[in-house]
């Protein structure tokens, strides 16, 4: 890669082990000859961020305020633009967006978008997601607004995957917590989603392509990809 590129200022910590996997993703996606071809990204990995999920059901104290700051200081020590691989927490978006004015690029956006793209005539699709995110209505809202049906989890699928996120948030990503997604993900596919969008960030750890008989839509997989033609472009 020849020129500069932009430097990209991470808001992580949520949970430190999805903002390693976005690290991880977007080293494995660049197409890099030598370290020069790599983007600078600065990560404030910080898991003190209030829990999204209870903020947004009305229990706990809004993430917006810690997340504004955090871009603050991200554009303080040189980010040019700024991407958050956490989807619940898109429900704070504006306060990042008040909090600087840099660009900032969208998980739900780019997951939208890519889901489109990869699959003819998409009609519907089966979410992923936790409770703050499903709450928040942010993947209804926009897929809804391209004539896309969003297949949400029941009350007890629900309750199972945020059983199987707190294990994956411990460090548990072994085999019980992958066939709990698999088959959380599998009874949306049967209540007729035409792929699954992993709208969760947590999900890639335990859930891999070729898992499921449908396309799956890797929302850090998207967020990386747009992260990467962000910054080179």
């Amino acid at each position: 890669m020849s020129g500069r590129s932009r430097v990209v200022g991470v808001l992580g910590g949520m949970g430190p082990a999805a903002t390693l996997d976005f690290f991880a993703r977007v080293l494995a996606l660049t197409p890099a000859k030598s370290d020069q071809d790599h983007i600078r990204l600065i990560i404030d990995n910080n898991p003190q961020v209030p829990n999204r999920n209870e903020a947004i059901a009305g229990t706990g104290p809004s993430p917006g305020p810690m997340l504004a700051a955090m871009a603050r200081g991200l554009k303080g020590a040189g980010a040019e633009l700024l991407v958050m691989p956490c989807n619940a927490a898109h429900a704070f978006l504006s306060d990042i967006a008040r909090a600087t004015d840099l660009p900032v690029i969208s998980i739900i956006d780019v997951t939208v978008a890519d889901a489109l793209t990869r699959v003819a005539g998409l009609r519907s699709v089966g979410l992923l997601a936790a409770d703050g995110c499903l709450n928040a209505g942010l993947y209804q809202r926009a897929f809804g607004e391209r004539g896309v049906e969003v297949v949400v989890p029941d009350r007890e699928l629900r309750t199972r995957f945020m059983e199987a996120l707190t294990r994956i948030k411990q460090g548990d990503i072994g085999g019980t917590v992958r066939e709990s997604m698999r088959a959380i993900a599998n009874t949306l596919i049967a209540n007729g989603a035409q792929a699954i969008v992993a709208g969760c960030t947590e999900v890639p750890l335990v859930l891999d392509e070729g898992d499921v008989a449908m396309p799956q839509i890797n929302s850090t997989d998207c967020l990386a990809r747009a992260t990467i033609a962000a910054a080179r472009g």
